[in-house]
């Protein structure tokens, strides 16, 4: 009985010893640098909006905190490599409403509400529709026109099968009663390099990446989602003005880390991304790329997530979107 007893103390004296070390790793964080995963190639609207809020991270809390691009799997290469990360707040996951999309097109390896733990919202954003200047279009009129006489010859990029891009111009081609020609690709970078090569004709996409380049008029602004025109672009419509009231889709992005992460430090990066997106050069950067700050609590994202994976399902099942 003796040793029974001796053999209980010790059981307890580690579990408290190790109570004390999770409660000090919380108290202290965070003491290490810490990795935001993006899973798209660099150069897209997700990369830019990681480096933005992570080099003010890296600010606020004197502490390095790195972008790792790990493009493909649309995304789900990237999000499997958070979830088997440990659960303690040093490896984050940037997603857009993709990760809500996937669920319904492809057979991921997680559930995408029970394995994730949600942080924050970051921004909201319209989308851009624009065309390659070879194509013989100026406006949203003349692009469904000329789209119905020519079904499924023009090509327009994405930034992968069931990506949110991708859903909101098949969504376009139903209330537009377009056919056009689906290339997808691993993330909006490598998808707009082709666009401004002439390798497609067509993409739509959040507009951090495209304003520079209709300024430039390498490509050509044809409407932007949302109630109004975008100051960086005023001479692009919206979609409503160009005759197509039906249309408004947006786009958003926020922050996940791995189901289990310590409720402790999910309330401190939580708060530590208000303050980020509270900063007046972060709001006006944002707002120059077209985008609009937006926090949320874990809360109001987690519920955020769910309404999205159930509407999106009704987008795929309507439109017959599948992995092939």
């Amino acid at each position: 009985m003796r040793f029974a007893n001796q053999a209980a103390v010790a059981t307890l004296a580690t579990a408290l010893f190790a109570l004390g070390g999770h409660a000090s790793a919380q108290s202290d964080y965070p003491n290490r640098p810490i990795r935001i995963i993006v899973p798209y190639a660099p150069g897209g609207g997700t990369s830019a909006m990681s480096r933005l809020v992570g080099a003010k991270l890296s600010q606020n809390l004197g502490k390095n905190v790195i972008v790792d691009n790990r493009p493909g799997g649309n995304t789900i290469i990237g999000s499997q490599l958070l979830l088997n990360s440990p659960p303690d707040g040093y490896t984050l996951l940037i997603v857009t409403s993709t990760h809500t999309i996937n669920a319904s097109v492809l057979k991921t390896p997680y559930d995408a509400v029970k394995d994730f733990a949600t942080v924050s919202t970051l921004s909201q954003s319209p989308f851009g529709l624009v065309v390659h200047p070879s194509l013989p279009v100026r406006t949203l009129r003349e692009l469904i026109a000329f789209s119905k006489a020519r079904p499924g010859q023009i090509d327009y990029a994405s930034s992968g099968i069931g990506t949110a891009n991708h859903l909101a111009i098949e969504h376009f081609a139903m209330v537009a009663g377009v056919s056009m020609n689906h290339i997808p690709y691993k993330g909006g970078g490598p998808a707009l390099v082709d666009l401004l090569a002439g390798q497609v004709q067509l993409h739509m996409t959040v507009p951090v990446n495209l304003i520079p380049n209709i300024k430039a008029g390498r490509i050509r602004g044809i409407a932007v989602t949302g109630e109004r025109r975008l100051t960086a672009i005023p001479a692009v419509p919206t979609f409503k003005e160009a005759g197509l009231p039906a249309y408004n889709p947006k786009n958003w992005n926020g922050i996940l880390v791995p189901a289990g992460t310590p409720k402790p430090i999910i309330d401190r990066l939580a708060a530590e991304i208000v303050k980020v997106l509270d900063s007046a050069d972060v709001r006006a950067q944002l707002e120059a790329q077209g985008q609009e700050a937006w926090a949320t609590s874990p809360q109001e994202f987690a519920a955020l997530i769910k309404s999205e994976v159930a509407n999106y399902a009704a987008v795929v099942k309507r439109a017959n979107v599948t992995a092939n």
